[in-house]
């Protein structure tokens, strides 16, 4: 077997694996597929990415939805609405100054991870009672969006989605986890949407890329059900710890 496949099928593994447990997946793929394809144009890059992103939460979620109950009703509309969002969002990147987000993100970043910190039972307590009207509103607010966030820029996707669900919604980090997987799968629906009719994935990478996305994303929503919602909140500060090392990093 080539190196590079052989490289590619670990790190598409690892990538699935962490995205389901915990998200941040694309941390870890992104760049290696970048180090591996350097001549491939940036979009290719992205598209070959997101199309294995795309099949490994597809995986995650069957398995999250299969034994959590998530909030169908508000999930629905918000997912079409982020689908929206991200599409609009990847047709205004040549408009925006993306430069500033990233400096943004570290800052939110840091406020979520202060917050979890000193808020032990954050995510603990299993929510029994339905969402009000209100907190409908906000979900289809945060769906759209996250949704414009992703098409524009993207990481830190799914860690956002789930800290809304835990800290607008009181969900626990289970359920919290398995609806942002449901949003995630439509904001890569739309990235794809774009990238897949205008010829941007490299096919004999991305297939065995995204194979092991989905064995990985089979192993990690398992870890992440065995685990609970304390396993996924250190997970989770764990996770905004290397995303704040790695926003620090790339902007000073």
């Amino acid at each position: 077997m080539d190196v590079s496949i052989f490289l590619l099928l670990i790190v598409g593994f690892l990538a699935g694996l962490m995205d389901a447990a915990v998200g941040g997946g694309g941390l870890l793929q992104l760049p290696a597929l970048m180090g591996l394809l350097p001549n491939a144009p940036i979009a290719t890059v992205f598209g070959t990415n997101k199309l294995a992103s795309f099949l490994g939460t597809s995986m995650a979620t069957t398995q999250f939805i299969r034994k959590i109950r998530v909030p169908w009703k508000m999930l629905l509309p918000a997912a079409v609405l982020a689908f929206i969002g991200s599409y609009i969002g990847a047709k205004l990147v040549t408009y925006v100054p993306v430069q500033y987000m990233r400096p943004a993100m570290l800052v939110l970043m840091l406020l979520m991870f202060v917050y979890t910190f000193y808020k032990k039972n954050l995510g603990q307590t299993v929510r029994e009672h339905a969402l009000s009207h209100r907190e409908y509103a906000i979900g289809l607010l945060f769906g759209a969006l996250i949704g414009l966030y992703d098409g524009i820029f993207g990481p830190g996707t799914g860690s956002l989605l789930a800290f809304v669900f835990v800290r607008f919604f009181a969900y626990d980090f289970l359920t919290a986890t398995a609806s942002a997987k449901i949003i995630n799968l439509t904001t890569n629906l739309a990235a794809l949407s774009f990238f897949v009719p205008n010829g941007h994935i490299l096919w004999d990478w991305a297939i065995p890329l995204a194979l092991a996305n989905v064995c990985g994303g089979m192993v990690g929503a398992r870890l992440a059900i065995l685990g609970g919602t304390r396993f996924l909140r250190h997970g989770f500060m764990v996770l905004l710890v290397v995303m704040m090392a790695k926003f620090a990093w790339d902007t000073f």
